[in-house]
């Protein structure tokens, strides 16, 4: 179970802090409101328009990782749709990095799908890292299918750095079958 701690100054949003209830909080001395009842929904609702406001960037980076922390199946739609435009690139970068984290094998075919139709080659490159992120037995065959098949040259360079990071077998006999080219 989490709580999701909100400071507050001048009845706006200022930090997002996301904390185990199995930690003990300190406010450090300021006031302290405590919300029961909120249901996930609702919370990744608030979230989510949160993050799509015109927040500052370290604040929608705190949302989107507060809403990967939600235990609750709709989560993960809510981060697929923060990561599709017309959401700003770095705003889809960071919710598909949370969406392989968190959702793992599940996010595969999404991340696979930003990869090949994302505008925007600095969150497809994120994605790369993304699959990187997966369990090996998925992320290295759709890394070594990204760097024989993408026809961007940047993607294509971002799936081999990170096949060169997996220490997979696979990935080594892939870089050294197209070195011998």
């Amino acid at each position: 179970v989490i709580a999701l701690l909100f400071r507050v100054e001048n009845e706006t949003i200022e930090k997002i802090q996301v904390h185990s209830l199995a930690c003990p909080l300190d406010a450090g001395g300021l006031p302290f409101v405590w919300l029961n009842g909120v249901s996930a929904a609702a919370s990744e609702s608030f979230l989510k328009n949160l993050v799509t406001s015109n927040t500052s960037r370290h604040l929608a980076d705190s949302a989107i990782f507060a809403i990967s922390q939600h235990d609750d199946p709709n989560a993960i739609p809510v981060l697929e749709d923060l990561a599709r435009p017309p959401q700003p690139a770095h705003l889809r970068g960071q919710a598909i990095f949370w969406l392989a984290q968190e959702a793992g094998s599940r996010a595969a075919s999404f991340i696979k799908g930003a990869i090949e139709n994302d505008p925007d080659t600095e969150v497809k490159k994120k994605a790369v890292f993304a699959l990187s992120q997966l369990p090996k037995d998925e992320g290295v065959p759709k890394l070594i299918q990204v760097a024989q098949e993408n026809r961007n040259p940047e993607v294509r360079k971002q799936a081999f750095f990170w096949l060169g990071q997996s220490n997979d077998p696979r990935a080594l006999a892939f870089i050294e079958q197209v070195l011998t080219r």
